[in-house]
This record gives C-alpha cells, sequence and structure tokens, in this order.
C-alpha cells in the first residue's frame, strides 16, 4: 500500500497544483494477458483542469490503462507518477485515497438501498455506530446544486434512470473529495439530454480545478468535450493531439488506420409485404406480478430496417425473447409471414427463415464445441450437412472455412473450440452465421456491441445489405446513433411501452431523448406506419 504520509503529502500537492500543470504520469506502462498484450509500453499524462479523452476501439487498452491507474490491475512494467511522487496502487483503496476515483461503464451501485447510503458507503461519515446521515445529506446537496446532479439523497437506486444512477456515481467521486476522475464510456447508457447535462456537469467540475480522463470510442463526444486526446491502437500510443487541431477525419485513421465511414449511404428501397407483426404484447419482467412489456405492437417489412430506441431496461430484452420463443408472453400474439408464432419453439421460428444476433454472446453459441460445429448449429441436421442420420463432416468444414474466410473471424482453424476466440470473434462468428444463412427476418439485438470500428462498419454494411435484398430487419440497440443511420422507421421503448413511432428521415435526436426519458409520447395515431 502507499504510504499514509505520501498519500497526505499528494493529497495537498493536488490541491495546491496550478492549473495546467501536470499532475499525473503513466510511463512505459504495460500489461499482458494470456496470448494478448493489452498495454505495450504507453506514456499518459493529466493536467490539472483539463478534461484529457483516451480514444481507441474496443480492445484498444483504454480500459486496462485506466484500470491500473486505479489499482485494479498491477502493471509488468511501468511506473505511476502523482505530483512528482512514484506511487504503487495496490487496489482501488489506494487510487482513492490519493483522489483518483474510477466510474466504470457498468455502474457499482447496491439497487435497493438509497443514493445517500451508496453515497457514503464505505466511508467514515458516522455518528457513534450509525451513519451520520443529516451531515451526509447536506453535503451531497452542496455538491448537488453547485455542479447541476440534482438527485433526490433519499431516492432508492433501483428506482432511477440510468442517468440519475451515474449522477450517484460522479457525486460519490465528489464526496470523497476525488481530484482526479476517470470516466468510463460514460454516454454508452444514458439519453441525449442526460449526455449534454452530463457535459455541462464535466465543465463546472473542471472550472474548480478536477481533472477528468474521459475514455471513449466515439471520436464525436471525445472531439466535443475534451482538451487533449491520447489515442491507442492496439495496446500503444499513435498520438496525442490537443483536440482543437484535429477533426474526425483525422483522429478516425489514427485510431483504426484507415479512413472510416460513420454515415453509410443507404438505397432507396421499396416497402414490400408484412413480415413481422407483434399485437398487443404484455410480458412478465423478472419480478413476480410485474410487467416488462405493455401492450407493445408493430410491424416490420419486407425492405425495411425497423430499428427500436431507448435506454437499456425498458423491456427490449424482453420483447426480443418474446419473439424468439424465449419468453411466455402473458397476452399478445406474434406473426411472422401471416402465421402465428406465439410461444413456438425457437428452431420454429428459425425454419420460419429467421435470424438471430443476441445481445449476449454466450446465448448465440456453445463455446465448447468448434467454430465449424458452431457454424452449422442451427442447421445440422438438414442437407448437406445431414442425411437421414449421417453426418456430413467435411461438408459443415468446407461451409465454416468459406463463411470465417469472407468475415474475417479470426480463429487458429475452424475445428478449434469457440472458447478460444476473443469476445469481438465470437460476435463476428454470430453475425456471419446468421447473415450467411440469408434470412427472411433478421432480429438484430445490440449487433455492434463488443465489435472494433471495422468489424462495425462491417456489419452495419451487411444489414443494409439485407435490406437491399429485401430481407425485414428488426434492429433493437442502445446506440442512438445506430438506429438512426440505419432504420427507415424508428420506435422508441420507455418502461415496456412504445411511446412512438416516427420516419427516420425525420427523426431529431432531441424529439427521440424525449421519448426515451418519458417526458414524450406520441399519439398513435400520429405514427410512422
Amino acid at each position: 500500500m502507499v504510504d499514509k504520509g505520501v498519500k497526505q503529502r499528494i493529497r495537498r500537492k493536488l490541491e495546491e497544483a496550478e492549473i495546467g500543470s501536470t499532475i499525473l504520469e503513466m510511463k512505459n506502462i504495460t500489461k499482458t494477458f494470456p496470448g494478448v498484450v493489452a498495454d505495450n509500453h504507453v506514456n499518459f499524462d493529466l493536467r490539472k483542469g483539463e478534461i484529457h479523452g483516451l480514444l481507441g476501439e474496443n480492445g484498444a487498452g483504454k480500459t486496462v490503462l485506466m484500470s491500473i491507474l486505479y489499482g485494479l490491475y498491477k502493471p509488468d512494467e511501468g511506473e505511476i507518477w502523482v505530483c512528482g511522487e512514484k506511487v504503487n496502487m495496490k487496489s482501488p483503496r489506494d487510487a482513492i485515497e490519493l483522489g483518483i476515483t474510477m466510474v466504470h461503464q457498468r455502474f457499482a451501485l447496491v439497487k435497493n438501498i438509497t443514493v445517500l447510503e451508496n453515497i457514503v458507503l464505505g466511508t467514515k461519515t458516522l455518528k457513534g455506530v450509525f451513519i451520520d446521515e443529516k451531515t451526509a445529506e447536506e453535503k451531497i446537496r452542496r455538491l448537488s446544486d453547485k455542479f447541476g446532479l440534482e438527485i433526490d439523497p433519499h431516492s432508492l437506486v433501483m428506482d432511477l434512470s440510468m442517468g440519475e444512477r451515474q449522477k450517484v456515481e460522479i457525486l460519490k467521486a465528489l464526496y470523497r473529495d476525488s481530484d482526479i476522475l476517470i470516466l468510463d464510456e460514460p454516454t454508452t447508457m444514458i439519453t441525449p439530454q442526460e449526455e449534454e447535462a452530463l457535459f455541462e456537469t464535466l465543465q463546472k467540475m473542471v472550472k474548480e480545478g478536477l481533472s477528468i480522463i474521459f475514455i471513449s470510442h466515439k471520436i464525436p463526444v471525445v472531439l466535443r468535450v475534451t482538451n487533449r486526446i491520447t489515442v491507442l491502437r492496439n495496446g500503444r500510443v499513435v498520438a496525442q493531439v490537443y483536440t482543437h487541431e484535429t477533426d474526425e477525419k483525422d483522429l478516425a485513421v489514427k485510431m483504426v488506420g484507415r479512413e472510416v465511414l460513420y454515415r453509410l449511404p443507404k438505397v432507396e428501397v421499396l416497402r414490400g409485404k408484412e413480415v413481422l407483426r407483434v399485437e398487443d404484447l404484455w410480458a412478465p419482467g423478472e419480478e413476480k406480478g410485474v410487467f416488462s412489456l405493455h401492450g407493445v405492437s408493430f410491424t416490420v417489412h419486407e425492405g425495411e430496417i425497423f430499428g427500436v430506441a431507448g435506454v437499456a431496461g425498458n423491456g427490449q430484452k424482453e420483447l426480443v425473447e418474446c419473439i424468439m420463443g424465449l419468453r411466455k408472453p402473458f397476452k399478445g400474439k406474434i406473426y411472422i409471414n401471416g402465421k402465428d408464432y406465439t410461444n413456438k419453439f425457437t428452431r420454429e421460428i428459425f425454419d420460419a427463415g429467421v435470424a438471430w444476433i443476441p445481445d449476449e454472446k454466450d446465448r448465440g453459441v456453445i463455446l465448447d464445441l468448434s467454430v465449424a460445429e458452431n457454424m452449422v448449429m442451427k442447421t445440422f441436421y438438414k442437407p448437406p450437412y445431414s442425411k437421414g442420420l449421417v453426418f456430413h463432416e467435411e461438408e459443415c468444414l468446407r461451409f465454416a472455412d468459406k463463411v470465417v474466410r469472407e468475415y474475417d473471424v479470426k480463429t487458429a482453424g475452424v475445428k478449434a473450440p469457440v472458447k478460444t476466440l476473443s469476445g469481438g470473434n465470437i460476435q463476428r462468428l454470430i453475425i456471419a452465421r446468421e447473415f450467411a444463412a440469408n434470412p427472411k427476418l433478421l432480429i438484430a439485438f445490440n449487433p455492434t456491441k463488443g465489435l472494433d470500428v471495422n468489424a462495425t462498419e462491417f456489419t452495419r454494411r451487411k444489414i443494409l445489405e439485407l435490406r437491399e435484398n429485401k430481407s425485414a430487419v428488426l434492429l433493437v440497440s442502445m446506440d442512438l446513433d445506430e438506429v438512426m443511420m440505419l432504420s427507415d422507421r424508428i420506435a422508441v421503448m420507455y418502461q415496456g411501452e412504445i411511446a412512438g413511432v416516427v420516419e427516420a428521415a425525420r427523426a431529431e435526436r432531441s424529439e427521440l431523448g424525449l421519448m426515451m426519458t418519458g417526458a414524450k409520447k406520441l399519439d398513435s395515431s400520429l405514427w410512422a406506419s
């Protein structure tokens, strides 16, 4: 652990440091995991009163680097210096006591206790053996007012939106008098309005002398909020630039190694017959007596991408599970090409020409089976892979080899177990298998989650190709930009209901954001149909 006297000295230096002076240096940081070099001699520095963007693709080493700073990982090589003092982070406690706090992408909150209790958890705000609630509440309200983080300290966390939970995480850091705040992909789970409010809060924080490390793979967001940007690619620093001296195109080339198209061209496609109809769908949630879907209805047609936007946890998962036969609706109907498929087995739904990209990778593969076996998982009992009781392995291997090459799934071979693949390549495998089937209907749930920029662009192109080939696509994504880019019509889900359906060509982020928060609901007679 870092010596107590050293911690006190560093905290004093952080407080007294001048705006613009270097307060943190990470020198030649290297971290390896079995078969992977996550960070390779990385150098990074932070100045007082700045927002420093840490930009890179998924898997570039951003979160690992900051997890080392936060004491979650021990580096194989390298040094960390805070205000000219070398420190050895043994745990997050060391980091917190030095004034460094990390807000993770998945919030570390206890849902069934209050905001106040979450904020003081692990601190010494005690009165005897009890929490000094009055003193804690006064400090929380003072910080809330100062930084625009209005929240009721007595609310249960389970009742808060994702944006409100993020406020709680930031208040936890401020309550501990943090000087350095690490935000890991902070805009992933919030609405456009909450994103704007977050940016305002961050600007107030740096004006007060706090310093922020902003981890993201979203170039427009990083350009908007930061002062400087460090770009990581394959675990190495490839650039460090002032934000005002760069742009999207330049950063994309640095991040990926080539120019990236963030807006893909869409061919005009004449919408065909109805493929999927969901009628008045109600579904039970995880808690007894609570419904996660409340009368959801919509249609998806040939040559159409029907996007479903919304903050995670508003019924999207349950909707997809009902369509795929994985959850039994309380009432309502699901029709595919005019035939009732409500409560049918998943295999019957696949046989109807439906492809499925699940939100969680482990739902789409069997890890102990080979790449080839997973490629034919849905069709192994049909020709050309089987005839009667005879399985033709050579046909399976031939198909798998072709698709692996076409979709650039990085694997030691098609006979290798899927568990040896990285998360991104497992996602590629699932996408490859589902797209290769030329489906009549694709159910895509967060299809680019965990993919690098190249694979994301490739996947989105393939979805647009399905649309051009007259397939129907139900795109459920937490990435609002993705939904707006690909969709023809957009539905917004809020608390298990559809708050409205709009034509994508006329959709505005602000209007969608209001529907995502429940602040606006369109009359169903005005929905795009």
